[in-house]
């Protein structure tokens, strides 16, 4: 797809790999509309696209938990473009902690950003892209973490596997629309997302997970200045979209996970045959994927 003069909207799109996103769509020539919080670092994005002469986007203010609000800017975002093309779903926290001292706050909080804030843009921009019959994208920014689990992040890798698995089935039922669906799993990135804990919502209070050590965060966020850049994660994903690609994975250094991951998998499985009964539906199944990738509806009749 020609991205020029496209529009595209980008949650969380003025620091960390929204911005880069966004900078990267800029230069393909599409027009933005941009979510933000902070009020710094969305009058630095405003400085860059000045100081670079390109058409200024749409700032909006979004918490992307607040449903009567996303609702609102879906149609500012129609209103003022006319049409949307691209949705971007990134914004999120990044909250690390022991997963069995978690209290409903921190399962509240985190998944409610993360996979309900993916959910929330859905919901309000995937009809007024169909509307139009143009065609467009939806990428959903979920993480390394959709693959790899670890002691600290239970919950931040529960919601980034659930947004792994909503896009994978999405992309099978967009493709009759020509709207393309991708998952992008950045990996270590120089972003400031390492201090989300320092922004905890006070509805959100009770943690299990601990208090907040400034000095040990600190540390721990020294790791992502080795990160890669947002705008090289940026460009990444704008091949990606171009290419139509389900899976856009930015970093070169996790062949080792996926590896193991494999072959774990792979040994898990029983040996010993499978009856014919059972062989049959998982035909029927593959071939409907590969029939509702290619672009054809597919139903529960095809299943079976």
């Amino acid at each position: 797809m020609d991205w020029q003069r496209r529009t595209a909207f980008i949650t969380g799109g003025v620091s960390g790999i929204g911005f880069g996103i966004a900078r990267a769509f800029s230069d393909a020539g599409m027009r933005l509309a941009l979510s933000y919080r902070n009020e710094s670092y969305k009058e630095d994005a405003a400085k860059w696209f000045a100081d670079q002469g390109r058409e200024a986007p749409l700032f909006l203010k979004l918490d992307v938990t607040d449903r009567a609000r996303f609702a609102e800017v879906a149609d500012e975002v129609e209103s003022h473009f006319g049409k949307i093309h691209v949705l971007v779903n990134n914004a999120g926290v990044s909250v690390f902690g022991p997963t069995d001292e978690a209290t409903y706050d921190d399962y509240d909080w985190i998944m409610g950003v993360n996979f309900g804030g993916n959910v929330n843009g859905l919901v309000n921009f995937i009809p007024k892209i169909k509307a139009h019959g143009e065609g467009g994208h939806i990428v959903n920014v979920a993480s390394m973490a959709a693959f790899i689990s670890g002691p600290q992040a239970g919950i931040y890798t529960a919601s980034k596997f659930a947004v792994r698995g909503l896009t994978e089935c999405l992309r099978y039922n967009l493709a009759p629309y020509n709207i393309g669906v991708s998952l992008v799993c950045p990996g270590l990135t120089n972003t400031n997302a390492w201090d989300s804990a320092l922004r905890r919502p006070e509805e959100f209070k009770e943690s299990g997970l601990g208090e907040v050590d400034k000095a040990e965060l600190e540390k721990f966020g020294g790791a992502f200045d080795l990160g890669m850049d947002p705008r090289e994660v940026g460009d990444k994903v704008l091949k990606g979209m171009t290419e139509n690609r389900g899976l856009i994975l930015t970093h070169p250094e996790h062949g080792p996970d996926f590896k193991e991951i494999y072959e774990a998998s792979m040994a898990a499985l029983p040996d010993e045959p499978a009856p014919e009964g059972r062989l049959e539906i998982e035909r029927l199944r593959r071939e409907a994927n590969r029939a509702a990738a290619s672009g054809k509806k597919v139903d529960l009749d095809d299943l079976t």
